[in-house]
């Protein structure tokens, strides 16, 4: 008796070449959009992060700049709190380890014991350096990273601005 004959029909090779190459191309075009992404947020962490930086070395260049003959009436203290919350991770570390201790040892004993020697335009840097040591770390991790120093911040680089053009008008005639 001749019956029906049951058996699995095998593909061609062409079938198996194209699923194979079509599943390489899905595989290829996931690859190039998980770089696509990558990249589009290592740079956005690298933007953001080299802003940070320039923003900080800035501040840091008004302070300085300040403290010479270049004297103006714009409350440059407010410097250092926008320092303290802006400074890079890594600075900030560094600053807050046991070399900030030690720069806030010999500014607190210079200041003390030698108050002739000590300049007047290091007062603001050494205050910087005494706020990053001394903070309790509730309070410099918490706001730091947090929009509340994000807030505090813009706040006093507004004013800073607006201080910074008000003075500007006065001396343009």
């Amino acid at each position: 008796m001749m019956g029906k004959k049951s058996y699995l029909a095998m593909r061609t090779e062409q079938e198996a070449t194209d699923l194979i190459s079509s599943d390489f191309k899905e595989l290829v075009f996931a690859a190039k959009k998980l770089a696509n992404h990558a990249i589009k947020l290592g740079s956005l962490g690298f933007g953001t992060s080299f802003l940070e930086w320039i923003a900080s070395f800035a501040a840091i260049y008004l302070l300085i700049l300040d403290r010479t003959n270049w004297k103006t009436n714009i409350l440059t203290a407010l410097l250092i709190p926008y320092i303290f919350l802006s400074l890079p991770s890594l600075l900030f570390s560094i600053f807050r380890g046991e070399v900030g201790k030690w720069i806030a040892f010999v500014a607190v004993v210079l200041r003390l014991f030698f108050p002739r020697r000590f300049p007047d335009w290091l007062e603001l840097p050494a205050a910087l350096i005494l706020l990053i040591v001394v903070a309790p770390s509730l309070f410099s991790s918490t706001i730091r990273s947090s929009w509340v120093g994000v807030v505090i911040c813009l706040a006093i680089a507004c004013y800073l601005l607006q201080e910074h053009i008000r003075a500007s008008e006065k001396i343009v005639p």
